[in-house]
């Protein structure tokens, strides 16, 4: 079934991996705006990173960050001057500076993290964390690019469009104003609601 002009479904398989901005690690890019943009110059960009030992997270100036765990135990951040905070698969989204020296320590082996990065003052973004058992409806937002991050397999029913069978990691993209949308999942389902809006 071909997508609607304004939908886009990107498959895991076909992300684009790369080394940390620090050297690090390695992070799977998702999606990032302009499609060309670097780890300098992007409006937003969304991606995965497996942290496997202790150590700062790299600065990014001018922007502003949202973190999430996908898989593992558990990381304790230390965010610049504030107190460590415990993340763990269950917490919700953390939204914090990508600017202020921040560094990690594992609590019990690697995790895998969601990042949601805008740039400060030209793009704002929310991230939401459904968990559900069979169905669930997302509220429709009034303007912005509504990315559809699955943790497990699901068939989204987007608008109009139709039903969109998602795999593990896959993501769907909607640059037009969000739709009505229903997600059917198994027992236990997780998937990721990004709302990201530019700022005039």
């Amino acid at each position: 079934m071909a997508d609607h002009s304004a939908i886009r479904i990107l498959r895991a398989q076909d992300y684009h991996r790369m080394p940390w901005k620090n050297g690090g690690g390695e992070t799977v890019e998702i999606a990032v705006f302009p499609a060309s943009a670097g780890l300098e110059d992007f409006v937003w960009r969304i991606s995965m990173a497996t942290v496997a030992a202790n150590g700062p997270f790299s600065s990014f100036s001018g922007i502003d960050r949202t973190l999430s765990i996908l898989q593992g135990a558990s990381m304790m951040l230390t965010i610049g001057d504030d107190g460590p905070v415990a993340l763990t698969p269950a917490t919700p989204p953390f939204a914090f500076p990508a600017d202020v020296p921040t560094s990690a320590i594992l609590l019990d082996g690697a995790i895998t993290d969601l990042n949601v990065m805008t740039r400060r003052g030209t793009c704002n973004h929310s991230v939401i964390r459904h968990e559900f058992s069979g169905k669930c409806q997302l509220e429709t937002v009034a303007s912005g690019i509504r990315i559809l991050l699955c943790q497990s397999p699901v068939t989204i029913a987007y608008g109009e469009g139709g039903n969109y069978v998602m795999g593990t990691y896959d993501a769907l993209i909607s640059d037009e104003e969000p739709l009505p949308t229903v997600i059917k999942g198994n027992d236990l389902s997780v998937v990721y609601e990004i709302v990201l809006t530019p700022q005039d």
